[in-house]
């Protein structure tokens, strides 16, 4: 009879230990989600703010160069 108490001890144990490791890599899961979340967040601004730069440049680029028809030939020496 003391062996069945001693296995249901450790049976107990082990279930409590394996609880506590669910719960630790449940925590952990969450807090990496959240952590997921704010870096899609920071993304989504970066992406946002490299498209806008990507159009300023194409317009400022547009804007200052001359079409061929409009360049004036360079001088000869």
């Amino acid at each position: 009879m003391n062996t069945d108490n001693t296995d249901n001890n450790q049976l107990l144990t082990q279930i409590a230990e394996l609880e506590t490791k669910v719960a630790f890599q449940e925590s952990t899961i969450e807090d990496l989600n959240q952590v997921l979340i704010q870096q899609q967040f920071v993304l989504d601004k970066l992406q946002t703010q490299v498209r806008h730069i990507a159009e300023k440049l194409k317009n400022a680029q547009s804007s200052n160069i001359a079409s061929l028809s409009e360049e004036t030939p360079p001088p000869h020496y």
